[in-house]
């Protein structure tokens, strides 16, 4: 029996993704696959040649007559709000006469075609008034320039635990940015409507933010704006509240010539144009015990926001509460700095901040265990949390860990691949090997799972019962390859104890379904999931107590059985399919809306205090490199990961993305450098010059394995997000390299790397004060 024929039971079957198939026979549509209405236009953005100044002349007629081009929009034609910021009111959809960014929109044509609109906007004339841009956290810092006030907080003692220390260390790390680079690049089209109405299909994580700012770049209200998403060929992030400025240029030109307009931005201006991970640099002290236990830390942090808020208010926030990672900090003085540059805006990138609070933290043990002489992953363990609720459970923001099971986790994986003996022999290696250096590490990952923004923690779905007993589901969930939908597909067929193959999901649509949240903080299982299930629970108990009235029995809703295609109570029986056409000639209401909100959690913005997570997922890496003294060239030899998916809904989905999250942030922390120009150009925007990884890139050798490990939570099915965590066990690649690196260097010298960990910077590391 074939996997869409398994009728029940399919909640933690590996099933394929649901759009497999679809995938590689290249038959799944996303938004430039569909057909076109004829009329249809094509739009490109004029992006502007300068980082800062003013615009003193823009002289556009000869765009405007070039042929094909039916329509030309500046700032002074955006009917109601220029701005596309998703909280502040900062980030204009046209730049007026301000450029605050090499490649900032200021203007957008339409034409018949799309060839003929990106020809027509390289004949503007734009004349600017120069001034000399801020591109980088130092010159941020020393000119206080900021898209929101530092914040500073201490939690503890600070003073007197370093007074009492027996050790202190001070550090430095540079800490590089990342393009989403999503296959599918940033694409919107705008249909028009009957009386003043839109439809727009969009590639986004957030089609309720994406139908709010449209309604506000049209000076309309909500009701007059849909949005779709169907597929998404990535995301990362990168589309979040970045899909909001196509989307309002795609709708402003459609509603200007009443044609439909699609707006698809080519590679390089996609890179040019929107927003990467932010970048951060530290300076940090600590104080520690002998055994490399932590008793204080002094961190300064600053981001690199670009030239408008954004969201680097909330990641800048998850930062925050993820310095400690796995570890109890007892005393903390921190100071965060959210730096202003005129640079692109950055954004939302798996893991929202929080593995560049991991990144420092990792740091700063490995630094200490190197200053004492100690196996690192033996000062890690010094540090973790309390295994059950005690003095060292609490975290800096005030929650209290009770669901660690980072020793556990961390014990099994250092015992299944051998760490302790292949770190001797890692040692006698070096010791003979004069060029090529090996390293290893074992870290650990704890990732807070719900948005830090409690009121976008809901969800709504709405389930159909069709009268043969199939069903189709709608939910606020976007799909962008990660599986939701065959997620909450299992979900729903496990509920009603049908075949998969009878569940269907429809795209995602603000019609649908309401005041949707993002599809981020790797919630859109643990969201849609529950609300769907809440909706198939109240149609089940309708069809429980119609059972009653068909069979003249008492029936207790609690025992009536759906699976295998069949309802069972008692001596009843019949197939889902006829008891659903019974339902409906018996006037039973055979669809309902769900909802979900998640419970227990609370979180003070302004006081960074409170419990912002439902629970913490966990994973750990244990990661071989090996590198090349000479040149700097590095190699990730092995790799072993082991993740707590919770009690997995689908394994092979969820290997799928620890394979792919690992891979993503091992190219984030060695190969992905974001260069600018000294004028501000973005120097890596195409694949030529910005380098993901590829699959000769993987480990030689890749053990990728599940922890067994229900949720101790009231989670979906007791599953554990599964969509950010498995980034941050990259960590380990790059805590090898620096293990590498110190073996190079005299014994007891510091390690000074930065990432992205490129050759470059691993000879930085081997020859410091020297030029690479």
């Amino acid at each position: 029996m074939s996997h869409a024929e398994t009728p029940a039971g399919l909640v933690g079957r590996p099933l394929p993704h649901e759009s497999a198939r679809l995938h590689v026979s290249g038959r799944a549509s996303y938004i430039d696959d569909l057909p076109e209405p004829a009329g249809t236009l094509h739009a490109a953005p004029g992006l502007s040649g300068i980082a800062r100044g003013r615009i003193r002349r823009l002289d556009l007629s000869a765009v405007r007559a070039h042929p094909g081009v039916r329509c030309v929009i500046t700032a002074a034609d955006i009917p109601g709000e220029n701005n596309c910021g998703p909280i502040l009111h900062d980030d204009p959809i046209i730049a007026g006469d301000e450029i605050q960014f090499h490649g900032q929109v200021i203007f957008a044509v339409a034409a018949d075609t799309r060839d003929a609109a990106r020809q027509a906007v390289r004949l503007a004339k734009v004349e600017y008034d120069v001034a000399t841009p801020i591109l980088d956290m130092d010159a941020a810092i020393a000119a206080e320039s900021w898209v929101l006030p530092p914040f500073a907080m201490q939690r503890g003692e600070v003073d007197a635990a370093f007074a009492g220390a027996p050790h202190r260390l001070a550090g430095r790390a540079v800490l590089g940015g990342q393009e989403h680079f999503y296959l599918e690049g940033q694409i919107s089209f705008a249909q028009p409507r009957d009386d003043d109405s839109l439809h727009l299909l969009c590639s986004t994580q957030h089609p309720t933010e994406m139908q709010q700012l449209v309604a506000h770049a049209l000076g309309w209200r909500s009701h007059q704006v849909s949005v779709e998403c169907r597929r998404m060929g990535g995301g990362f992030g990168g589309k979040e509240s970045q899909s909001a400025q196509w989307a309002c240029l795609a709708a402003i030109l459609a509603v200007n010539t009443g044609k439909p307009v699609k707006m698809r931005l080519d590679r390089d201006d996609d890179m040019v144009a929107t927003g990467k991970r932010h970048g951060f640099q530290y300076a940090w002290e600590s104080a520690f015990d002998d055994r490399g236990r932590l008793l204080g830390l002094k961190l300064e942090m600053a981001s690199n926001c670009g030239f408008s808020a954004d969201l680097s208010g909330p990641v800048n926030d998850r930062t925050i509460c993820h310095i400690d990672n796995a570890y109890y900090l007892d005393a903390l003085a921190l100071k965060s700095l959210r730096c202003k540059t005129n640079t692109v805006s950055n954004t939302a990138f798996r893991g929202f901040g929080g593995p560049q609070g991991m990144f420092v933290i990792e740091n700063v043990l490995d630094d200490i265990a190197r200053h004492l002489g100690c196996d690192p992953l033996a000062v890690r363990r010094a540090n973790f949390y309390d295994v059950e609720p005690g003095a060292r459970s609490t975290t800096p923001y005030g929650m209290v860990v009770t669901d660690n099971v980072a020793p556990a986790l961390v014990a099994e994986l250092a015992a299944d691949c051998d760490y302790a003996a292949r770190r001797a022999a890692i040692a006698e290696f070096n010791a003979t090997s004069p060029v090529l250096k090996r390293g290893i590490a074992l870290t650990p990952v704890k990732f807070g799972i719900s948005f830090n923004a409690t009121h976008y923690n809901q969800a709504g779905a709405l389930v159909h019962v069709y009268t043969d007993g199939t069903v189709l589901v709608s939910h606020g969930g976007t799909e962008m390859g990660q599986g939701l939908y065959t997620k909450i597909r299992q979900i729903v067929a496990d509920e009603f104890g049908l075949p998969f193959a009878d569940v269907r999901l429809a795209s995602t649509d603000t019609s649908r379904v309401a005041n949707t949240s993002a599809t981020a903080a790797s919630s859109g299982t643990d969201l849609n999931g529950k609300a769907a299930q809440n909706a198939c629970r109240n149609i089940k108990a309708r069809l429980a107590a119609f059972i009653g009235e068909l069979s003249t029995l008492t029936v207790d809703p609690e025992k009536v059985e759906f699976s295998g295609g069949q309802v069972r109570a008692g001596a009843f029986a019949m197939p889902f399919g006829e008891l659903a056409m019974a339902a409906y000639r018996a006037r039973i209401q055979l669809w309902d809306a769900g909802f979900y909100k998640t419970p227990k959690i609370h979180f003070d913005p302004v006081s960074k205090l409170g419990r912002p997570f439902f629970y913490f997922a966990y994973g750990a890496a244990c990661c071989e490199v090996a590198i090349d003294t000479l040149t700097g060239e590095s190699r990730v030899l092995r790799a072993d990961l082991l993740h707590d998916a919770g009690r997995s809904i689908n394994p092979a989905l969820d290997i799928g993305q620890v394979e792919g999250g690992f891979i993503q942030g091992m190219g984030w922390l060695t190969s992905e450098e974001l260069w600018w120009r000294p004028d501000g150009k973005l120097m890596s925007h195409a694949p030529s010059t910005y380098k993901i990884p590829t699959a000769s890139d993987l480990p030689a050798i890749f053990n990728v394995r599940l922890y067994a490990n229900a949720n101790a939570e009231d989670s979906i099915h007791r599953s554990k997000a599964v969509g950010e965590p498995p980034f941050m066990l990259a960590l380990a690649v790059f805590q090898a390299l620096r293990d590498a690196v110190g073996a190079a260097l005299p014994a007891g010298r510091p390690v000074r790397l930065d990432a992205p960990a490129t050759p470059e910077a691993i000879l930085r590391a081997l020859n410091p004060g020297e030029a690479a």
